[in-house]
């Protein structure tokens, strides 16, 4: 498998509140929010923070049925997943699944920041939940 135009997209961190957690990045840290939005089927609040070449994505939930809500019952605020952008997801996901790696997403769903997602589980990757990112222009 190719891993030209891979990178490290962000890092997701789960929050009860972003409201709460906002503070420490922005006044103690210096980082800044370059937006805040909802994805509405994720039922999840995402503040995306500028760190340079990555950012961090805080994901607060919107909903006691969220996956972040159900994370957050599970095992407290924390880094929920790491995000690889790559080039090519459609194509990607039926090579990753014909080789055996468990997905979460057989084929890419809309996700915030105007990007194509999909998620590998955690079992796959040795035990970090893998999401893969393509721009949604990127995509014919």
């Amino acid at each position: 498998m190719n891993t030209q135009g891979f990178h490290l997209d962000h890092i997701g961190v789960a929050v009860p509140s972003l409201e709460a957690a906002l503070p420490f990045y922005v006044q103690l840290l210096g980082l800044q929010v370059s937006r805040i939005e909802v994805v509405e089927d994720q039922q999840v609040k995402v503040a995306f923070l500028n760190t340079g070449q990555c950012h961090i994505e805080l994901l607060e939930p919107t909903a006691d049925t969220s996956p972040i809500a159900k994370f957050l019952a599970k095992r407290g605020p924390g880094i929920h997943h790491i995000c690889l952008q790559v080039q090519g997801l459609k194509a990607l996901l039926p090579k990753l699944a014909e080789s055996g790696v468990q997905l979460i997403d057989s084929a890419p769903r809309p996700g915030a920041d105007n990007k194509w997602v999909a998620f590998i589980h955690p079992k796959a990757t040795g035990g970090v939940l893998l999401e893969l990112s393509e721009p949604m222009e990127a995509v014919a």
